[in-house]
Order: structure tokens, then sequence, then C-alpha cells
């Protein structure tokens, strides 16, 4: 996926909070990675999402953190603010516990493109970890245009 992006001379910038990093270090451990990816935000604390990232506060007031919109906007900001062509957000709950109502295992992926913007939600049954590397191979799948595996 790092070649593909390459060959198209295009970049990606990163917004995570429940991952904090593992998508760009991902991203990162692809030798090439330096030509495509801008670099990033973790942002695991919500005055961080608005701070860094731009997320709209009154989003975050009204929907809490875990949202599909929230991570449309993490994406977003990613872009925009790393000045990169493709940006993707990732928020959730890896758990054990609910967080403001939400279940552990939620995840949204937020993909925002040149011309388009998405997201992904996806629901994960495991432990921490395995909620944060399923979020991970989402993620990159969705970059590289390939199908969220069930």
């Amino acid at each position: 996926m790092i070649t593909s992006l390459r060959e198209r001379q295009e970049t990606v910038a990163v917004a995570e909070s429940l991952t904090a990093g593992l998508v760009c270090a991902a991203l990162t451990s692809v030798p090439g990675a330096s030509a495509v990816v801008r670099g990033g935000f973790v942002v695991y604390a919500t005055d961080l999402k608005w701070g860094l990232a731009g997320v709209d506060p009154q989003l975050l007031a009204a929907r809490g953190a875990v949202d599909p919109d929230v991570a449309v906007q993490l994406a977003t900001g990613a872009r925009d603010r790393c000045g990169a062509g493709w940006g993707l957000g990732l928020t959730g709950v890896a758990g054990p516990d609910p967080q403001d109502g939400v279940p552990p295992g939620t995840v949204h992926i937020g993909i925002a493109g040149p011309a388009s913007v998405n997201v992904l939600t996806i629901t994960v049954v495991g432990d921490r970890h395995e909620v944060r590397a399923a979020a991970v191979r989402a993620a990159v799948d969705l970059l590289a245009g390939r199908p969220a595996a069930p």
C-alpha cells in the first residue's frame, strides 16, 4: 500500500485516539514510508481532538468522543493540518469498560481523501489488544481500498 501511494505521489496523515499511534507506526514500518507518511496526532484526550485535530467541540460535547462523525473530522483534520492527500481518523472503545455508554469493541475509522470522506464502523470482540490490533488492520485496509475483514 505504501508503494502504491508512493507511485501515485500521494501522502497520508493520521489522527488516532484509541490506537494511540499504532496506525502511524504500522505505516512507517514499511521501507519507503517517509515519502508517503506526513505525520499525525495522538489525540487520546478529548480536548486534543479539537485542539490539535480540529474536531468541532460542539460535536464532542453533544455526542462524545466515540462517534462516526468524530472519526471523519479526525481524518479531515489530519489530512488538512498535515498537508496530506489522505487522512485517517480513529476513535473507539478498547475496553474493558464502556465509554459514554458506548460498548467496548466499537471502532470508528474515518478516511478523508482528495475528493471524498467516508467512515467505517466495526465491532471487535476481544480484549484491549485485540480491539486495537483489529482497528489498525481495518484502517490500513481502508486506506488500501480493501474491504474490512469480518
